[in-house]
């Protein structure tokens, strides 16, 4: 009889439990705290947003202008127009700042191949895949073949000239890189895929193409 009375007082206890926990659970929801904010500052910055006015400088602007002749970290200025003037200006003035090793001209290569060659061929012939003949369907449904202009051979033996004068074989270090940082005609720009070193490694393996 005595080990009944226990499991019933168990049973009781355990149901009051139960009972307290759901009362609680359905109380008002209003008067629960949301406990501490960890880190607050990681999403409600205490910094300035660029374009908010900002009582700290005479303009009332948080993005200020930099200062006349800055640079930003990690940019290195490049002070030659994109007109001829400049790039032959460039072709006499400016040299590789970089020493040729075989780890430079295997870095240039991959950069080359990977940049480069889809115009001016693997091995600088201005036989790139963009210029094969590819076949095409317009929105009329007809079918023709389309393809970009071969660009000049770097090789000696092709006797290929630049648009811009002289033989491709013979550009000097700074007319490459004036074109490889502005492009020139069907070539864009790259001076966003390649840092100036990578445009130098660039320039070590045209070099090497020019000799074939």
């Amino acid at each position: 009889m005595l080990v009944m009375n226990k499991k019933n007082l168990l049973v009781t206890v355990c149901a009051a439990l139960s009972l307290t926990a759901v009362v609680s659970s359905c109380g008002d929801k209003t008067t629960r705290s949301t406990g501490w904010e960890f880190s607050r500052n990681m999403y409600d910055p205490i910094a300035f947003n660029p374009d908010q006015p900002n009582e700290n400088f005479k303009n009332k602007q948080t993005a200020q202008t930099p200062p006349k002749g800055t640079d930003p970290i990690g940019f290195t200025r490049f002070e030659y127009a994109n007109t001829l003037e400049d790039y032959e200006r460039a072709g006499r003035e400016v040299t590789n700042p970089f020493e040729l090793t075989q780890a430079r001209l295997e870095k240039g290569q991959a950069l080359f191949t990977t940049y480069c060659a889809v115009c001016h061929g693997p091995e600088g012939k201005g036989d790139g895949s963009i210029t094969k003949d590819r076949e095409i369907t317009d929105s009329r449904g007809t079918r023709k073949l389309e393809n970009f202009p071969n660009p000049p051979s770097y090789h000696k033996t092709d006797a290929a000239n630049s648009s811009r004068g002289g033989m491709m074989a013979d550009l000097t270090d700074g007319k490459i890189y004036h074109t490889i940082y502005y492009g020139h005609n069907s070539m864009g720009s790259h001076a966003s895929q390649l840092s100036p070193e990578e445009r130098w490694e660039v320039v070590m393996y045209v070099h090497e193409l020019q000799k074939k």
